[in-house]
């Protein structure tokens, strides 16, 4: 089955590079190779993968689905634009995650943009083929259950926090869920992933101004050391504490 154009021109990122579904170093966690041997053959003879650059959209906001994207290797945000056209990041991915597809599922443009966040190896799976696996692989739309149920769980906790805890709490649990989501460099201490103060600030729901007086007081009271974008956590147990969250 072939691409259309307007297809290619969405996904289009550099030079490509095509890896085994059956051998993705994700095929353990990834709700795509999950799917039957036969869909999974079926991905793979027709999936189409690139590169995406630091910065690169692989989405925007407000075009049309043309199928899922999933990450082989890499970081991605995604993040849509409020009403005074300040960005908002809605979700923070990497490695095995898939995106768009809520937007597929539900035949609405995308509400969001895919921006890498560093040099990033994305696989582009066609609607038709998605869809027809869901359909016919109950295993597969079952995990799709679950991913959603996962989502809707923790935007409706991001909803609470947001609304009832300190701004404090708040920039303690987001540096915790960085970790989780992206774990650290080879030190055991460093964040595995650079973003910039206003990114964190938009993940916190707080002014950019803010966060880096938080981070400063937090750098001195020794929870985190910075150096530039890079955030080291010191004492993780007393940055849990600092959040308020309950084992």
């Amino acid at each position: 089955m072939g691409l259309s154009t307007s297809t290619n021109k969405q996904h289009k990122g550099l030079d490509g590079f095509h890896t085994d579904c059956g051998h993705c170093q994700h095929r353990n966690t990834s709700v795509i190779c999950r799917a039957k041997h036969e869909f999974l053959e079926e991905i793979n003879l027709q999936k189409v993968c690139n590169f995406y650059k630091k910065g690169q959209v692989v989405f925007n906001e407000g075009s049309h689905p043309f199928g899922v994207y999933c990450i082989n290797d890499g970081k991605i945000k995604l993040s849509h634009l409020g009403d005074d056209g300040k960005e908002q990041i809605v979700r923070l991915l990497r490695g095995g995650d898939i995106l768009g597809y809520r937007a597929l599922l539900s035949g609405d443009r995308y509400s969001s943009s895919a921006v890498a966040l560093e040099d990033t190896k994305v696989c582009f799976i066609p609607k038709e083929l998605f869809v027809t696996a869901l359909k016919n692989d109950a295993a597969m739309a079952f995990e799709m259950m679950k991913l959603l149920s996962d989502e809707l769980h923790k935007a409706e906790t991001k909803i609470t926090h947001l609304a009832q805890k300190p701004v404090r709490e708040r920039l303690a649990e987001t540096l915790l869920f960085i970790k989780e989501t992206y774990g650290f460099e080879s030190d055991e201490q460093t964040l595995n992933v650079r973003l910039s103060r206003e990114e964190i600030a938009n993940l916190v729901g707080t002014a950019t101004e803010s966060t880096i007086r938080l981070l400063s007081e937090f750098k001195k009271d020794g929870l985190i050391d910075l150096d530039g974008k890079k955030i080291k956590i010191l004492k993780p147990r007393d940055l849990l504490r600092v959040a308020n969250i309950q084992d």
